[in-house]
């Protein structure tokens, strides 16, 4: 046990018994929420499909923000985890889609720059000390959010763009991903101690030790957020392959 002070955005730790209840009901956050939402649709004019792909991933990533994950994410790192990988991971490459072509052309020029920042920004907070501070500030905590949603929607755009030619940066880029995040799920997974000190205390209401939920937490990176990151890969470079080769037959005809 430990007498770490709390105090997270999300509130003070839940029992099993009571966080199905514990919505984030935050006014200033839902009000951000719906402007984003209202501002997106009375300036973008795109295809339909886009926008539904936006309006898809701004419900999906409001939910994850906004409903108990949120205060659960204060009790088990295992659950913060999952937060981060469903933002990276479904809702960033949804956000990604709904851009306008323009926007997401001008956002994929880079991709492996854009890989190295996510990379960056996803070993930064699971460092020991940075995923503590999120713990005791809450702007240290959307900024946190901030810079990992942002990096994420960075590189799907490079990865989900339709214009590119070159097959190199998407393929690095690619490789860059699924790497580090294969690479850091193993190092939180094996670690011999629990590195997470907010959750030193709150793990065991759920029958979890800091370790276990730490090496759960690790799995949900490695594994089922691996696999689905790199199944978006996959069909976004095959979707490139195929409109190369599309450009290639119609330079031959």
């Amino acid at each position: 046990m430990t007498g770490y002070a709390f105090s997270p955005y999300c509130g003070a730790p839940p029992s099993p018994a009571t966080w199905l209840a514990r919505w984030n009901l935050d006014p200033i956050l839902i009000a951000i929420l719906l402007a984003c939402l209202v501002a997106y649709f009375a300036s973008v004019q795109t295809e339909r499909w886009r926008k539904a792909a936006f309006a898809g991933g701004w419900a999906l990533g409001a939910l994850a923000v906004i409903s108990p994950l949120c205060p659960l994410s204060v009790s088990l790192f295992s659950a913060r985890i999952f937060q981060h990988m469903w933002l990276a991971s479904v809702v960033a490459p949804l956000i990604a889609l709904g851009l306008p072509p323009t926007l997401a052309g001008r956002l994929g020029r880079r991709p492996v720059l854009a890989a190295a920042t996510f990379a960056v920004t996803l070993w930064f907070w699971q460092a020991p000390a940075a995923y503590a501070a999120t713990f005791q500030s809450d702007g240290v905590y959307w900024a946190m959010h901030l810079t990992a949603f942002a990096a994420a929607v960075w590189l799907w755009s490079g990865l989900l763009d339709g214009s590119r030619d070159a097959l190199g940066p998407f393929a690095l880029a690619t490789l860059l991903t699924t790497g580090q995040m294969g690479l850091l799920g193993a190092l939180i997974t094996f670690a011999g101690r629990p590195l997470y000190a907010p959750h030193f205390a709150t793990t065991y209401a759920w029958g979890l030790t800091p370790l276990a939920d730490q090496q759960l937490g690790g799995v949900v990176m490695w594994v089922p957020a691996g696999v689905l990151m790199a199944g978006g890969f996959a069909w976004a470079f095959l979707q490139t392959l195929r409109r190369a080769e599309a450009r290639q037959i119609e330079r031959m005809a």
